[in-house]
């Protein structure tokens, strides 16, 4: 498993940042934003917004007209090597499972 997937499945454990990363799936938003619907404090949701960052999940940016506030969005392709990992694992364990149901099959057809 490579390190970028490493990051991105701790940045994911935790289930506050796997709801903000859902809400930013909607649109994009601000910290404050974020922290109100999720009912977290402004320091508790920097701390999430910014491992999600370090996760290379979201990304933000001043909008025109107020570089005070930092729009929060989703990264494009940020899942894209976790996704690959997860179907290359998918894959792994149905021919594994696949095996295992033909051994088990054949050991049930010699005991008849």
């Amino acid at each position: 498993m490579s390190a970028a997937v490493d990051r991105t499945l701790a940045a994911l454990a935790d289930p506050v940042r796997r709801r903000a990363v859902e809400l930013l799936g909607q649109r994009p938003r601000s910290a404050g934003e974020l922290a109100g619907e999720l009912g977290l404090a402004p320091p508790a949701m920097s701390r999430h917004l910014r491992a999600l960052k370090e996760g290379g999940l979201v990304v933000d940016g001043h909008p025109d007209f107020d570089a005070r506030v930092r729009i929060y969005s989703l990264k494009d392709g940020a899942t894209a090597e976790l996704q690959q990992w997860l179907a290359a694992t998918e894959a792994l364990w149905t021919h594994q499972l696949a095996a295992f149901k033909r051994h088990v099959e054949r050991g049930a057809e010699a005991d008849e």
